[in-house]
C-alpha cells in the first residue's frame, strides 16, 4: 500500500469475532485498530500542531537526546495514525518517513494525515515480527505505545535491528509500566462507572451519551483489553533489547501525576456527549496535564523510582 486512501468506515466487531480473537492477538489487533482508525485521533486527543509536535520531540529527546538530528530515513513501527513519526518530522527530527502497521485501516489514515500535512511519507501493511523491508534500510526506527501489542517483543526488536543500518538507532516511547498500567486502568474503570451512573440522575441526563454509543465504547474497551498484551518493567525491557542484540540501551520513564489526571480525564471525555465539552474544558485539561508533566519531569523523576511512572521509553543502537 503506497498511496494514501480513505479508510472505510468499520462497524464494530461482533461478539463472536472478539471471542475468536482472544486466542489470536494479531487478528485482535487488526480488528480493533481497523475499527478505531477513523476516530483514533479524536479519541486520544491526537493533533499535528505544536501541542503534539513538542510532546513527540520532548519524549524522543528525553530518552535519546538530540544528537544525530535530523535522521535522513526513518520507519515508524505500529504507526497507528502516524502520530509519532509525523510530529517528529514536523519537529525536524526526521527528513524522510515510512510507516507500517498490522492494521490496513491505520496505515491508510497515517498516509492520509501525512498527505494533508505535506510530508514525504510512504507506507505498507506489515507485521512487526517480520518487518517488510530489506536489511539495513533505515537510520532510525521509532514507535509509540506499540510494543505492548506485540506477542514476541524480543523478536520484534531483532527485526528492528535487522532493518537498521549499522549505527542506526531505535526509540520507543509511551509503553505502559506494570505499576502505571494498574493504577491507570483502575482510575479509568472507576471514572467510567461514576460518570455513566451519575448521568442517570435527574438534572444530569443531558450529560449522558446515548446507550448505543456507551455500549459501543464498552465493546471497544473489551477488545482493547485483548490487544494490550504486555506491561513493562523498565529494566526487564532493557535486558530484552540487549538480548535482541542492541547496544547502548537506555530506558527512561515519565508521567506520574500527569497520568493520575490524564486517565480519568480521557475516560470522562469518552463517557459524555462531545458537545458538552468545549474549548474551556480542553484548555483546562491540556494546561493541567502540562503543569503536572513538568512536576513529574523536573521534581518527581529525581526522587521517585522509575517503576512508578506510567510511560516507559527505550532506545538503543545497532552495532
Amino acid at each position: 500500500m503506497n498511496e494514501p486512501g480513505h479508510a472505510s468506515t468499520q462497524s464494530h466487531p461482533s461478539a463472536a469475532e472478539v471471542e475468536a480473537a482472544r486466542d489470536d492477538p494479531k487478528q485482535a489487533n487488526i480488528l480493533y485498530h481497523d475499527w478505531e482508525a477513523n476516530t483514533y485521533d479524536e479519541k486520544w486527543s491526537i493533533s499535528y500542531d505544536e501541542r503534539c509536535v513538542s510532546y513527540a520531540r520532548d519524549r524522543f529527546a528525553h530518552v535519546a537526546g538530540t544528537g544525530g538530528w535530523p535522521y535522513r530515513n526513518a520507519l515508524e513501527l505500529g504507526c497507528g495514525t502516524g502520530f509519532f513519526l509525523l510530529n517528529l518530522m514536523q519537529a525536524g527530527v526526521i527528513e524522510k518517513g515510512h510507516v507500517t502497521d498490522i492494521s490496513p485501516g491505520m496505515v491508510e489514515v497515517a498516509l492520509r494525515n501525512a498527505k494533508q500535512l505535506g510530508l514525504d511519507v510512504d507506507g505498507r501493511v506489515s507485521d512487526a515480527e517480520t518487518i517488510g523491508y530489506d536489511d539495513a534500510s533505515f537510520d532510525l526506527v521509532v514507535g509509540h505505545a506499540m510494543l505492548h501489542h506485540i506477542p514476541d517483543v524480543e523478536q520484534a526488536l531483532r527485526e528492528v535491528l535487522r532493518v537498521l543500518r549499522p549505527g542506526g538507532r531505535f526509540v520507543f516511547c509511551g509503553e505502559p509500566s506494570k505499576v502505571g498500567d494498574f493504577y491507570a486502568r483502575k482510575l479509568g474503570q472507576l471514572t467510567w462507572w461514576a460518570t455513566t451512573n451519575l448521568t442517570k440522575l435527574p438534572g444530569l441526563t443531558d450529560w449522558r451519551r446515548p446507550q448505543a454509543e456507551l455500549d459501543e465504547s464498552s465493546a471497544a474497551a473489551a477488545l482493547e483489553a485483548v490487544v494490550d498484551i504486555h506491561t513493562f518493567d523498565p529494566q526487564q525491557l532493557r535486558r530484552t533489547a540487549i538480548r535482541a542484540g542492541a547496544m547502548d540501551v537506555e530506558v527512561a520513564t515519565d508521567e506520574l501525576t500527569a497520568a493520575l489526571l490524564g486517565w480519568p480525564v480521557r475516560t470522562f471525555e469518552a463517557a459524555v456527549p462531545k458537545e458538552k465539552l468545549g474549548w474551556g474544558w480542553a484548555n483546562f485539561a491540556y494546561r493541567s496535564w502540562r503543569a503536572l508533566s513538568s512536576v513529574d519531569t523536573n521534581v518527581l523523576s529525581h526522587i521517585v523510582p522509575k517503576e512508578l511512572f506510567y510511560n516507559v521509553e527505550i532506545t538503543g543502537v545497532k552495532p
